[in-house]
């Protein structure tokens, strides 16, 4: 039986965005003409990134702020000092403002790099030299119809403002982003979390394969020692950001079978652009409820604000500037990506910045990452899915049913400031004979189950962004490979889209991982639209390593009295000076077994498990040696 039956037996389909992205291939959308008022839609709204300035100077305190022994070593900046030294000046927002202001629309600035531009069609299409048509996408078995506008051209941005922006989002409302949620493709008949206790030590689990909870989660890797010292998350704040609605009820009810003891009051909900609709199986809602059921439940004192915004690039973008804006969450995850190397044929929205690696041209990426680096200087922790296509991230993304041996990964998992977390396998898996916890990837079942690409945990090489600092000098790093191209052969003849830079010194993913195998998976509660509520086993993904370390490192910020920031710069400290692996405590444990359909895992660094899986206490302890 195909994992989509599997799926919908449950009420389910593997999220919305992978119905409304990855089935679009087969199944293509219906131009309704030139959008208009008569559409039910009489005004669009943009989103203006802009710039930040200082760019050298800012790489400067980046890299000092997480350099020990440096007098700036993690002196964080607040929101206000960032944005005064960093974001756009006001004589740049003023201009921009005045520029757009004269050609009738309304101007708003949102974040430290946004402007939120509103007219009519009329006035956005002149604007941006484009013509606006409305579209729907049929309904397929596992999705929904639904509609969307999207511009017909390349937009256009005005050679006076060019220079300070990054482009325009918000002329495509097509849905984008997909979450990292799956279950296994055959599993028992649902069943109940019946134990919350301890067992033998750290390296076991409570339950058994399949109906995990956070209290294995927390047993396996070894964080009870801090709980037992009375860290619990008090006084930290966990941020979520997400494309989907959901009942924050199965979360209290989650954390209540497991004998948590949580303030009724610890989520708030936060709606960016109007939101996210309601909760509902389409929408991907089953997404955001196991991100807030394993953050919260590992750090169960620790407060959560959950970013919900429409799946589209400006609603992704939107949402980052605000919860970084905010600052209120000291960690921050996602489990929702798309490919990094987007395409601007299909998508002219994307078309305002040249990347370097292919001559095309990306708005997204570059915007995305001024809000990040705002983020780590900020010191807010950032964690991404890195995926569960393997090694292959845009096969599984773009053209569902059409397998290629195309060596890529996701967006923004692919972003050097952020962590981006892989996944794992337990020991003693179902369908195989692994005596130690290795890299995930379900080549290893006589007869994988027919997906359409090969499932396992994201990792590789990154096409776009260059190799960070942290990762110079790291045995274990590769760059892109050669003879890397995507056709889509959905189109009659089929369309080639793109060739991948061979030999590209790029950022290595994922840099941490967890158990994210749906065989050695977990259990979600989950109010679905159709099924009403259930208690779900046997899912997994790198969907849970992302929140878990969300979770993990709100203990850390409480533990230290400070926040982490971003994780990558310790855990490759680590690395590079032999105090991963080594020692009678290692705060790392190396996986040397198992593979993401093409990267091998091996001793140290590697494209299929990163740095390795945690010891949460010791890597605690390693922290403060280094001087946290």
């Amino acid at each position: 039986m195909s994992s989509n039956r599997h799926l919908l037996a449950a009420g389910l389909v593997w999220l919305a965005a992978v119905s409304a992205i990855a089935e679009a291939a087969t199944s293509k959308a219906v131009d309704l003409g030139t959008l208009t008022p008569a559409s039910g839609q009489s005004a669009v709204t943009v989103t203006i990134p802009m710039k930040l300035r200082d760019q050298e100077q800012l790489d400067a305190l980046l890299q000092a702020l997480y350099s020990p022994g440096n007098p700036q070593f993690h002196r964080f900046l607040s929101k206000e000092e960032f944005s005064s030294r960093f974001g756009p000046d006001a004589a740049t927002v003023s201009a921009l403002t005045r520029h757009f202001q004269s050609q009738g629309f309304t101007v708003t600035r949102t974040a430290t790099t946004q402007l939120r531009v509103t007219g009519s069609i009329a006035a956005i299409q002149a604007a941006f030299g484009v013509q606006l048509h409305d579209y729907e996408m049929p309904a397929t078995a596992t999705s929904r119809s639904y509609r969307y506008h999207a511009p017909t051209g390349v937009p256009q941005i005005a050679p006076e403002i060019s220079a300070s922006v990054h482009g325009v989002l918000g002329l495509d409302s097509r849905p984008r982003f997909h979450s990292q949620a799956m279950r296994a493709p055959a599993m028992p008949p649902a069943g109940r979390v019946f134990k919350s206790g301890s067992s033998t030590g750290p390296g076991t689990t409570i339950n058994p394969h399949g109906m995990l909870t956070v209290a294995d989660f927390t047993q396996y890797y070894d964080v009870n020692p801090l709980y037992q010292s009375g860290i619990t998350g008090a006084n930290r704040t966990i941020g979520i950001v997400t494309l989907a609605a959901f009942t924050p009820g199965d979360a209290f009810k989650y954390w209540s079978s497991l004998g948590l003891t949580t303030d009724p009051a610890r989520i708030k909900e936060v709606q960016i652009d109007g939101g996210s609709g309601p909760s509902s199986d389409a929408s991907g809602s089953l997404e955001t409820a196991l991100d807030v059921e394993q953050a919260g439940g590992i750090a169960p004192a620790a407060k959560i604000v959950v970013y919900e915004a429409p799946n589209t690039t400006q609603g992704w973008l939107d949402a980052y500037a605000t919860t970084v804006d905010d600052n209120t969450a000291d960690t921050v995850s996602t489990s929702w990506l798309d490919w990094e190397f987007f395409d601007s044929k299909d998508d002219p929205e994307d078309s305002t910045v040249t990347n370097p690696a292919n001559g095309q041209a990306t708005t997204m990426l570059d915007a995305m990452h001024d809000v990040l680096t705002q983020a780590a200087v900020q010191g807010q922790s950032m964690f991404v899915a890195a995926g569960d296509g393997g090694a292959y991230t845009v096969t599984g993304f773009f053209i569902a049913g059409f397998p290629q041996d195309t060596l890529s990964v996701g967006f923004p998992a692919s972003d050097t400031l952020i962590t981006a977390a892989g996944g794992t396998t337990l020991p003693n898996a179902p369908h195989v004979i692994n005596p130690a916890e290795w890299a995930w990837g379900w080549d290893y079942m006589a007869s994988p189950p027919d997906f359409g690409f090969p499932t396992g945990g994201g990792g590789g090489v990154s096409s776009y962004f260059r190799r960070p600092a942290y990762q110079i000098g790291i045995p274990g790093m590769v760059d892109t490979a050669p003879r890397q191209t995507f056709t889509d052969y959905t189109e009659t003849p089929p369309d080639f889209i793109a060739t991948l830079p061979a030999n590209f010194a790029g950022r290595n993913l994922p840099d941490i991982s967890l158990n994210s195998d749906p065989e050695t998976g977990y259990t979600i509660f989950y109010t679905s639209d159709v099924d009403g509520f259930q208690v779900l086993t046997f899912f997994g993904g790198t969907s849970f390593a992302s929140p878990q370390l969300n979770g993990v490192t709100a203990l850390f910020d409480q533990a230290l009295g400070t926040r982490v920031g971003l994780l990558n710069f310790p855990l490759y400290d680590l690395v590079r000076h032999h105090q991963a692996y080594e020692g009678r405590n290692p705060p790392l444990r190396d996986i040397t077994g198992g593979d993401n359909w093409f990267y091998a895992a091996k001793p140290g660094y590697d494209q299929a498990s990163g740095v390795g899986v945690p010891d949460v206490a010791n890597l605690l302890q390693a922290l403060k040696r280094n001087g946290l």
